[in-house]
């Protein structure tokens, strides 16, 4: 290398030997940047092109510490890690998909994925995750899919998918979800699909808004896999959003009822109200002067069915009787029609025979 940078063998013109220097030289960088991107963990495959590390399926407990930072690609799935240093991708800046499914994975640190800030897919599939802090997902604002099925979840904190404008597709299916808060979701505002099948749904009045929700995304283009109700038993094994939000009028009356006393309200019910004595305000007894009169609300789901069944029934009963009428009205006439025509025919016959009797008695007469 020393003798092609000085000059080589004489009788070279300078030209030829700047084109060897610059041709060696290349060369020198290329191996070296080659080397860089090769120098992967010694259980795993790397793939300089694609710059993908592939670690997947060796068994691993924790994750190797030699890993390229120019990595892209870091798989991780089918191996045997139950937890993460909180610095565990912290050289890896550069990396745009990271697949940990099907590990033993059970607690995430809050700022395992502070450094990943150009992350765009991430996979924690098939572990066995229980909750999910707040902030670990604030510095990955380009992630456009993360899957979170088959765990453990049975919430997710509010503000978790607050700095995901980008999501495309969240996966949710077979956890221990039983509600959600609808505006744990309302930052996603490019959400495309969201998969919420084999959870065990309550489908109350704490699922209500999160209907609403529902509603509102499938009418902009969302797609919704499922969400089958569990309970109450009266809707086991229907899907939420074919539920009519009717069914739900009495959680109103409910919040109502178990609303807390508030002794003193900025605002009055109602007008009546400002005309009380002054010192009724002392009093800690809610002022009944001013009433709101409510709609009849269904007091249970139960109710409510019984509610739509009887009157399915009334609609077909008056459905089969106007049915009857109208056929027995068909008949009624047909007959008839029938019966004026027959006397049509018999009318001539009628005619002849009274004229008949006029020629005889005419005869008789004369004889």
């Amino acid at each position: 290398m020393r003798a092609l940078l000085s000059g080589g063998r004489r009788g070279k013109s300078p030209a030829s030997l700047r084109f060897r220097q610059c041709s060696v030289l290349a060369c020198w960088l290329t191996l070296c940047a080659a080397e860089s991107l090769l120098s992967c963990p010694s259980p795993c495959t790397c793939n300089s092109s694609s710059l993908e590390v592939d670690c997947s399926g060796l068994g691993l407990s924790s994750i190797p510490a030699d890993i390229p930072p120019e990595t892209r690609t870091l798989l991780l799935l089918n191996n045997k890690l139950s937890s993460l240093p909180s610095l565990a991708f912290s050289n890896l800046s550069a990396l745009h998909r990271l697949d940990l499914s099907n590990n033993y994975l059970d607690q995430l640190p809050p700022e395992v994925f502070g450094e990943l800030a150009n992350l765009t897919e991430l996979r924690l599939r098939n572990n066995s995750i229980r909750s999910l802090e707040k902030t670990l997902l604030q510095r990955t604002v380009l992630l456009r899919r993360l899957d979170l099925s088959l765990n453990g979840l049975s919430q997710l904190p509010t503000g978790l998918f607050d700095d995901l404008p980008a999501l495309r597709l969240l996966s949710l299916r077979s956890n221990r979800l039983q509600n959600l808060d609808r505006v744990t979701f309302e930052a996603l505002v490019n959400l495309q699909q969201i998969q919420l099948g084999d959870n065990p749904w309550e489908c109350d009045c704490n699922l209500r808004e999160f209907k609403h929700w529902m509603e509102w995304f499938s009418y902009r283009g969302g797609k919704v896999d499922e969400l089958q109700c569990t309970l109450p038993k009266e809707l086991r094994g229907r899907d939420m959003r074919m539920v009519p939000m009717e069914m739900f009028n009495y959680c109103t009356q409910l919040e109502d009822e178990n609303s807390p006393l508030v002794v003193d309200r900025p605002e009055p019910p109602c007008s009546k109200s400002s005309l009380s004595p002054p010192e009724s305000k002392s009093d800690h007894v809610p002022a009944t002067e001013c009433p709101q009169r409510q709609r009849y609300r269904p007091v249970s789901v139960r109710r409510a069915i019984g509610t739509v069944i009887i009157a399915g029934v009334v609609c077909g009963i008056v459905c089969i009787m106007m049915v009857v009428a109208a056929a027995y009205g068909c008949i009624y006439a047909s007959l008839m029609a029938k019966y004026h025509r027959e006397l049509k025919k018999r009318q001539p016959l009628m005619s002849d025979a009274e004229g008949e009797n006029e020629e005889q008695k005419q005869i008789s007469s004369v004889a």
